[in-house]
């Protein structure tokens, strides 16, 4: 994976972080992904300190075949490691959009993309690693006055 896959940047209004071989899985880093894009850097970051702390889980929406039932989100597991390392990126991010100035930032675009699978060293019959690349763009937003 060379670049990033978002398009539409911007120099002025925005910042990105890229990680590049997480030892996470994909599978489960799309799912956290999908949980906190769109939010605000305060709400994502809260959202994953709670999953890694086991107190709110995160819902499986596409992979959830033999999930356990978790309470206010149906489907759902906690992924402290997958939360962890996610939140690392998003907080790289955060730093590079205050060096830019940049402040009332929302996760414009996260994404989880299967990264180099090499084998595990010694004995083990072939098992490959579980790797993922994460990129992650915040961007400014304007916050809205009230009229009245």
């Amino acid at each position: 994976m060379k670049g990033n896959s978002f398009q539409a940047y911007n120099k002025e209004t925005m910042a990105i972080a890229i990680g590049r071989d997480l030892p996470i899985s994909t599978k489960n880093a799309t799912e956290v992904c999908k949980r906190v894009r769109g939010k605000s850097i305060e709400r994502a970051k809260k959202i994953l300190q709670d999953a890694i702390e086991m107190k709110l889980a995160i819902p499986m929406t596409r992979f959830n075949i033999d999930r356990g039932h978790k309470k206010i989100v149906g489907p759902g597991r906690y992924l402290p490691k997958t939360c962890m390392e996610i939140l690392r990126i998003i907080k790289l991010a955060e730093a590079n959009a205050h060096q830019k100035n940049l402040d009332s930032l929302v996760l414009r675009h996260i994404n989880a993309h299967k990264a180099a699978t090499p084998h595990h060293y010694g004995r083990h019959r072939g098992r490959k690693m579980k790797r993922s690349h994460i990129e992650v763009v915040v961007e400014k937003v304007e916050k809205k006055e009230k009229s009245k």
